[in-house]
């Protein structure tokens, strides 16, 4: 029987591959309680998120691409209801909101297609993804069982199934979409909102069912979701999730492999090693479909489109980030426990399933199938010891919090502690800002305050967002008071004392920037006391109130407010000056976005003003400057390292807003990080006392062969001619294997009946971008070598061979090989030591 298994395994992989080429003409979907039944057969799929309004049309294909070379077989997205109905019954599906050409690339590619309807998403995206207009529209609640929020719901629901359906792509037509999801992490939310949020549940559910898409519905988060609706797991580990009926299937539809930084925080990162374990652990506990929410493609485009990597009340834009799970230095860990799991996939979903353990923290998830087949998932939980078991009379070595893959219940194919792929280590390589046009700056100085006829005068403070309703960041409030120096003259100044709701406050006096305070993510209020002089007579205050995008998640979010609430200032000898109650003059927005400034069609505007050096540290500054467009077809990002807080865009796109806020330089981030145990988003931090966003994606689709207009609106002061472009190049590549690690090198092809004897030893594989070679060897050792990459260090066995022998088959080349039973090594010289290769080579 195993002979037979044997040979039947590349039958089965064969079988597989065709299936997914044909993935875009299925027949439809069903389930039972193991798994999607797509086309009359189960399936175990492997996803990754690409929200496609994160990139552009023209990165989609190459995004698709990289996650199906990366083991995807299904793209999740959202559909983002704010970037769709941008006013009632008015609808954009253009550029990158163009869902239909995004859901043909991935048709194309011959994945599945997850969508996300929601139409609520959160996703560290402005307003959660409903429209801020919905909020004004008399009597709306949102999110519970409210009839004007239902009514558009449904509307935009039943357009976006209407769009799918016209153009064939639900299973059920034979197109490519398998699941759609209706609501998003509801089950909070609903407890806040008492019988209005549980009817509102059953409501939304039935609801997307009557769409009759002809595929299932699911709802994260969502453990009271109806019988026909199938309930997901969001987290970390969903190992140990279990959807809330015994028909349904176990699917997690976000595994977060990175985390979400506060803005002004450092940069938390979640190794490859644990995310391969939580996987391993969830199909190993009987898991169906796994969805990597990595946003591939992320990116910060616009002012209020949410940004990849920053969990907060706001939708803060982010660093470049164009490869999604390529970011993950280890990626290729990921790709070999795709193939792992593959050689799998029969009996784990066919065949019979027992749990036992192997010791305090170890445990074996066994899959036996009629044909003979046996497949196991070794664990150990335990987070600091590594331990040695007995399974079926055979010992195992299982690292700490480590899961080892059998999929003949013999062999070790994969273990998810033991990177045998290469570690990719990018580099952001800056250009100087080739200016196409020598002497070409060109300013414009915003006027502090009331910079055209005020919009209207109130007593007192009224609400921002209520006020703005999101159109644009910025606020204008002015107001004056005359003094007559009673205030100390014995050096103490007197204090001007701000209170806000958010999000943040530049204040001039007398046109002179005198300071700036902010709230941060966890708290958007703030409070700030600014020394001041003040001049005999009359004093002009004017205050810049500013939003960062808008709360995206929670009870009754909608509601959250910003802006001032109470201005006044201390430390006067005749007691305290209340501003508050003043009369207030206002303006929304800023002069130069009246103008559109921005805007290539704006470039001969009178009210540009050309000069050979641009002023510095001056702030609300508009700089234009044409620019070339970087060399090579890497990824671009615009490095503001140089600047403070403002926007910025290229040929009139807004590549977003900038803000160099810099983290704390005590914020627990350490020179290492151990991917052993349960991670959280205070472990492996790194980039203290940096700057948390520093580069700023720019889709090469944007430049043009020449001519390209570059604006940047600077709030509070910098150093425009420090501004370059940065590329995102793979500058070296390492390799780290040893000789305990699993041993089969191509998992498609392997023979389950292959002797111990025919295997061959543990290689060390490594391979350069696609144009480059390996220009240098920087690290070699074969013997006990420890470190990271780009910080090896030799061991107390060390061959002295060892950069000879690596220099020998990889110099000059695109990738090389190096085994470690290679005859360059010779004479073993630690007997006893399990040897490791440690390699560190340049690419260029």
């Amino acid at each position: 029987m195993a002979t037979a298994a044997g040979r039947l395994l590349p039958l089965l992989l064969l079988l597989h591959a065709l299936l997914v080429v044909a993935g875009a003409a299925v027949s439809g979907v069903t389930y039972d309680h193991r798994s999607l039944i797509i086309s009359g057969r189960r399936r175990l799929l492997i996803s990754t998120s690409i929200h496609y309004p994160r990139s552009v049309p023209a990165m989609w294909p190459k995004l698709v691409a990289e996650a199906k070379d990366g083991g995807a077989d299904c793209i999740e997205t959202y559909v983002f209801w704010n970037g769709h109905e941008t006013a009632p019954g008015k609808y954009y599906f253009e550029e990158r909101f163009d869902l239909v050409q995004f859901a043909r690339v991935v048709k194309d590619a011959g994945l599945f297609l997850i969508l996300r309807i929601g139409p609520f998403v959160a996703g560290e995206w402005n307003f959660g993804g409903l429209p801020v207009w919905l909020h004004y529209i008399p009597g709306t609640v949102f999110r519970t069982n409210n009839e004007p929020f239902k009514s558009h719901m449904k509307g935009f629901t039943t357009k976006i199934v209407d769009m799918m359906k016209k153009e064939r792509f639900f299973a059920s037509q034979g197109g490519h979409i398998i699941l759609a999801q209706i609501e998003n992490e509801y089950e909070g939310t609903e407890q806040a909102y008492g019988a209005g949020g549980k009817a509102y549940a059953a409501w939304a559910a039935s609801m997307a069912l009557a769409q009759n898409t002809g595929v299932p519905w699911i709802m994260c988060q969502q453990s009271d979701a109806p019988d026909h609706v199938i309930n997901t797991c969001n987290s970390f580990y969903c190992d140990q999730f279990m959807p809330n009926s015994p028909t349904k299937p176990k699917i997690w539809t976000e595994n977060w492999p990175g985390w979400f930084q506060n803005f002004g925080e450092a940069n938390p990162h979640r190794p490859a090693e644990d995310v391969a374990f939580s996987v391993a652990r969830f199909f190993g506990k009987g898991g169906t479909v796994q969805n990597y929410y990595v946003y591939h493609g992320g990116t910060n485009f616009g002012r209020t489109t949410g940004g990849p990597f920053i969990t907060t009340s706001y939708d803060y834009d982010a660093p470049i980030d164009e490869y999604g799970l390529r970011r993950l230095p280890k990626w290729g860990h990921l790709r070999e426990l795709h193939k792992s799991i593959r050689m799998c996939e029969h009996s784990l979903l066919y065949g019979n399933s027992t749990s036992f353990s192997l010791g305090p923290q170890q445990e074996a998830d066994v899959y036996t199938d009629h044909s003979g087949g046996c497949v196991a998932f070794l664990s150990n939980i335990d987070s600091e010891k590594d331990k040695v078991v007995t399974f079926r009379k055979r010992k195992y070595d299982l690292p700490a919090w480590s899961v080892s893959i059998l999929p003949d219940c013999e062999n070790v194919v994969y273990n998810t502690a033991k990177v045998r792929s290469q570690t990719s280590m990018v580099d952001m390589v800056p250009e100087t800002l080739q200016a196409s046009k020598p002497d070409q700056w060109s300013i414009f100085m915003e006027k502090i305050g009331i910079w055209d006829k005020n919009d209207f005068i109130r007593n007192g403070f009224v609400d921002h967002i209520n006020t703005t309703k999101d159109s644009t960041d910025y606020l204008w409030h002015t107001t004056s008071f005359k003094v007559d120096r009673s205030y100390p003259t014995s050096g103490k100044h007197p204090i001007l004392n701000i209170d806000s709701k958010g999000h943040g406050v530049h204040a001039f006096l007398n046109d002179m920037l005198i300071g700036s305070a902010f709230g941060n993510g966890s708290k958007s209020s703030f409070s700030v006391h600014m020394p001041i002089n003040l001049k005999t007579g009359k004093n002009e205050i004017a205050l810049l109130s500013m939003t960062v995008g808008l709360q995206n998640a929670g009870a009754r979010y909608e509601w959250v407010g910003a802006g001032l609430t109470t201005v006044n200032i201390s430390g006067m000898e005749n007691g305290t000056i209340d501003l508050s109650s003043n009369d207030w003059a206002y303006k929304i927005g800023l002069e130069g976005e009246r103008y559109s400034l921005f805007k290539p069609d704006q470039g001969n505007n009178q009210r540009w003003r050309q000069q050979s050096e641009p002023p510095k540290d001056q702030p609300l500054t508009w700089y234009k400057v044409n620019v070339d467009v970087p060399q090579g077809d890497d990824p671009i990002g615009l490095d503001m390292q140089s600047m403070g807080k403002g926007l910025a865009w290229l040929n009139g796109n807004a590549i977003g807003r900038y803000w160099l806020r810099t983290s704390s330089s005590d914020d627990r981030c350490t020179p290492s990080c151990n991917y052993r145990g349960q991670f959280s988003p205070d472990n492996c931090r790194t980039g203290c006392g940096k700057p948390t966003q520093r580069w700023y994606h720019v889709p090469r689709s944007w430049f043009h062969p020449s001519g390209n207009t570059l604006v940047v609106f600077e709030e509070q002061g910098g150093d425009p001619t420090k501004i370059t472009f940065s590329r995102r190049v793979a500058t070296s590549v390492c390799s780290f294997v040893s000789e305990s690690y699993p041993f089969i090198v191509d998992l498609e092809s392997w023979d389950k009946n292959m002797s111990d004897d025919g295997r061959v030893a543990s290689e060390a594989q490594l391979s350069c971008p696609e144009g480059k070679i390996i220009s240098s060897v920087n690290f070699a050792s074969f013997g006990d070598p420890s470190g990271t990459c780009r910080s090896y260090q030799q061991g107390s066995c060390h061959h002295p061979d060892s950069l000879s022998v690596v220099k020998k088959a990889c110099l000059n080349n695109n990738g090389c090989t190096v085994s470690l039973a290679d005859k360059g090594f010779g004479k073993d010289l630690c007997p006893g030591v399990i040897k490791t290769l440690a390699i560190e080579v340049d690419c260029s």
